[in-house]
């Protein structure tokens, strides 16, 4: 009896361990996506977006954001109030404070106008008062010159923006519909040199190839388009997931032990004594390969051994030998006598 609880006493104990081992007590968060995953039927699970959550998880990434808008002759009047409603409802998305997130919106057309600085307003009413209140400016598109002045006097502790030390990611949103009617490249290049981050808005007529050229690596994270300004406010959740920084285990996955969330995606583990298969989701024991390998230290030591114990039992029967022949001269002299 004894020594089946001692057993089951073992067993147990194996098993907290592996508990252990699979959860990351630390973040409830990954506890709660890690058993979605032991719960799962092997199917992929849909990826929602909940408003109360990421509002929760954007406390955790303050940004100095710069919203860049064309406001030139193309963008009609009910078109650029689109755009505002698109940047309320950003503005609505993420935590505001001077501690968290600022705002700054740079309008730009032939002529460039930075309509409210980092510092000028701090809460999220005051900077959606702020936003319906800029106008257009109409005429031409001057992108790389409202890039430029973005950098220069929006992206400055002056301004309000954090100083480097406090490591507060800098981001600047680019709205257009048109072709920049001066060069984007190098001023996009040197921005991006300075720290900022740069994602690139494409509307209807924009040129897709200078949202590239002004837009942050990868491509893909950064450069959006869409048909019409009538839909661009379904970017919000995007630029929600992305700016937020949301915990994507948190939001689902399909790992069989382990998932760690790496920026707005997410990668497997296996626990220990596991390794990750092909699939980078399943594990499978991991099979250990026993060899035994001679230590030629260990041979080289027993040879000289050998030899050197061959020598001396050579030497201890000649002087035997040579023993042996002076009793034998002994006692035939004995003999004689």
């Amino acid at each position: 009896m004894k020594s089946f609880i001692g057993s089951l006493v073992y067993c147990l104990s194996l098993l907290l361990v592996d508990l252990c081992e699979s959860y990351d007590f630390n973040n409830p968060s990954h506890i709660l996506a890690q058993s979605y995953a032991q719960r799962r039927n092997h199917a992929l699970p849909h990826r929602t977006l909940n408003p109360a959550a990421t509002d929760s998880q954007c406390r955790s990434r303050p940004l100095d954001l710069v919203f860049i808008i064309d406001s030139s002759r193309s963008v009609r009047p009910g078109e650029f109030e689109k755009v505002k409603i698109f940047l309320a409802d950003m503005v609505d998305t993420l935590d505001v404070g001077p501690d968290a997130t600022r705002v700054a919106v740079v309008n730009y057309a032939s002529t460039v106008k930075i309509e409210f600085l980092l510092k000028n307003h701090l809460t999220k009413d005051s900077i959606k008062q702020a936003i319906n209140r800029i106008e257009p400016l109409a005429a031409g598109t001057m992108t790389g010159m409202a890039i430029k002045k973005a950098m220069d006097e929006a992206f400055i502790e002056k301004s309000g923006a954090r100083p480097k030390s406090k490591n507060i990611s800098k981001v600047a949103i680019i709205v257009t519909d048109g072709r920049p009617q001066d060069q984007v490249e190098e001023v996009s290049a040197a921005a991006r040199a300075s720290g900022i981050e740069i994602y690139a808005v494409g509307v209807d007529r924009a040129d897709k190839q200078s949202l590239k050229l002004m837009a942050s690596n990868p491509l893909e994270d950064h450069v959006f388009y869409v048909e019409t300004y009538g839909v661009i406010e379904k970017l919000t959740s995007k630029f929600r997931e992305t700016l937020c920084g949301m915990d994507a285990c948190a939001m689902g996955h399909d790992c069989e032990h382990i998932c760690v969330s790496s920026g707005s995606s997410f990668y497997c583990k296996c626990r220990k004594g596991y390794i990750l298969n092909e699939d980078q989701k399943t594990c499978s024991l991991k099979q250990v390969k026993v060899e035994i390998v001679q230590d030629p230290c260990m041979c080289e030591a027993r040879l000289a051994f050998q030899r050197q114990t061959q020598t001396s039992l050579q030497d201890l029967n000649a002087k035997l030998a040579a023993v042996t022949r002076k009793v034998e001269q002994m006692e035939n002299m004995l003999g004689r006598m």
